[in-house]
């Protein structure tokens, strides 16, 4: 007997973010079940922190965020280590 998975597309209505989620359901199996989560709306908001997603489009198949998607998020160290945040005369 076949487990249904629960699948969750996180998206904010962006190209990329539809883009995944037809790649995902053309994946899916029939007992898959996969749902849109929306960051436009505070209740997708909240499930995506809940998730620790970093950045979308994301996908988590049965509570947890698919190996492809839990890679580390936005990091201010290395983004300050590109010069960013400081003065132009102050990069060089």
């Amino acid at each position: 007997m076949s487990r249904t998975r629960t699948v969750e597309v996180f998206s904010a209505g962006c190209p990329l973010c539809d883009e995944a989620e037809a790649t995902v359901r053309k994946a899916a199996s029939p007992t898959d079940s996969v749902s849109v989560v929306d960051l436009r709306a505070a209740s997708g908001l909240e499930r995506a922190r809940a998730l620790g997603v970093q950045r979308i489009p994301a996908v988590a198949i049965d509570g947890a965020l698919a190996p492809c998607c839990a890679a580390n998020g936005l990091d201010s160290e290395a983004l300050r280590a590109t010069g960013f945040g400081r003065k132009a005369e102050d990069r060089e």
